[in-house]
């Protein structure tokens, strides 16, 4: 499977954790796990599947089930699939991120055990009325708009202003009024992606950052450098080691990381990039009600993913993969040891 350089392997094997990749997930794993990258075993039962949400955890779940012979049905909300993938694949200097869904796609078209429901946006009734009887649910994640992330525990005062946005605005076409102050407080490429978008709108563009330099994290994928030169080259003015406290009409207020020493900028609009939260409410519903799922014969329903655990496509895509790999495994099959998995056991002496 082809490479789409995103240097995710880069930065977990300089991190000394396992391999990622978002094309092939067995990376990594073939030692611990024993999974092969083209072979996976056939399935242990005839149970059909509904998995619910097509992005990267939920096509690659769908993909690797059908691969192992089960009859899945995969139901996407809206009319294009890939999730987030899609949307970020839109943004400046991410069109090659495509192939996450597009590779996925082309797979699932070659087999005949897939059924693929577009523009099913599915409640928690619909599912027990269908009856599967397992249930996979990848709805993904979504920006939180409130601040709240590495530096601010608790809401930034004046987050519920009109003129305050997420990514997720952005990437549905929102154009916010300049000037426009990015507050990047997750530290990796959306924040630096989102200030180019706009800047590359006309928009008169400040990113704020609560790290000594723009998208820290990158420095793991060799990328930094080039991200803080391309922002400078669009005119994006950069304000590092400063967090944002509170938004007012016309203007935020910034607190100096270290010193603590407060400063007013002039701002129409804020694109909050902090952190992200699941859409989990589908799960939660189906879960609250257990003799429902009962009597509708359904006797899993699990989360993948960001709806899981809001995290890297490629972390997405590892758990869609898991899942599938996993999918006949019993609880106690995955405890028996300390961790599923194997690993070096050194001996001194």
């Amino acid at each position: 499977r082809e490479c789409i350089g995103c240097n995710i392997c880069i930065a977990s094997n300089g991190v000394g954790v396992p391999l990622r990749c978002t094309q092939n997930p067995t990376m990594g794993e073939e030692w611990r796990k024993s999974w092969h990258p083209e072979i996976i075993p056939a399935r242990a039962s005839d149970d059909a599947v509904l998995v619910v949400g097509a992005g990267p955890a939920g096509l690659e779940a769908a993909r690797a089930l059908a691969q192992r012979g089960y009859q899945v049905h995969l139901a996407e909300a809206g009319t294009e699939l890939g999730g987030r993938v899609v949307r970020e694949a839109r943004l400046p200097g991410l069109a090659e991120w495509i192939r996450v869904r597009d590779w996925r796609v082309q797979q699932l078209a070659k087999l005949t055990n897939v059924e693929i429901y577009r523009d099913s946006r599915l409640t928690a009734e619909q599912i027990r009325e269908f009856g599967f009887p397992r249930v996979v649910i990848a709805t993904g994640a979504r920006w939180r708009k409130d601040g709240v992330g590495r530096a601010n525990t608790r809401p930034v005062a004046g987050y519920d202003s009109p003129a305050v946005l997420t990514p997720d605005d952005v990437m549905a076409g929102a154009r916010p009024e300049g000037p426009v102050v990015v507050f990047d407080d997750d530290g990796y490429y959306m924040g630096g992606v989102v200030a180019e978008a706009l800047a590359l709108a006309g928009l008169p563009v400040t990113l704020v950052t609560t790290s000594g330099t723009v998208s820290p994290w990158t420095t793991a994928t060799l990328e930094q450098p080039y991200i803080q030169a391309r922002l400078l080259e669009r005119g994006v003015r950069l304000i590092v080691s400063h967090s944002l406290s509170a938004v007012a009409p016309g203007e935020v207020e910034l607190v100096d990381v270290y010193s603590k020493a407060v400063q007013r900028l002039e701002a129409a609009s804020v694109v909050m990039v902090t952190a992200r939260l699941p859409d989990d409410a589908l799960y939660h519903d189906l879960m609250a009600q257990p003799p429902l799922l009962e009597e509708a014969g359904i006797r899993t329903v699990q989360r993948i993913g960001d709806c899981l655990s809001p995290g890297i496509i490629a972390a997405a895509v590892y758990d869609g993969h898991r899942c599938a790999r996993e999918f006949d495994a019993s609880a106690d099959d995955l405890s028996r040891a300390d961790v599923p998995f194997r690993r070096e056991r050194i001996a001194i002496g």
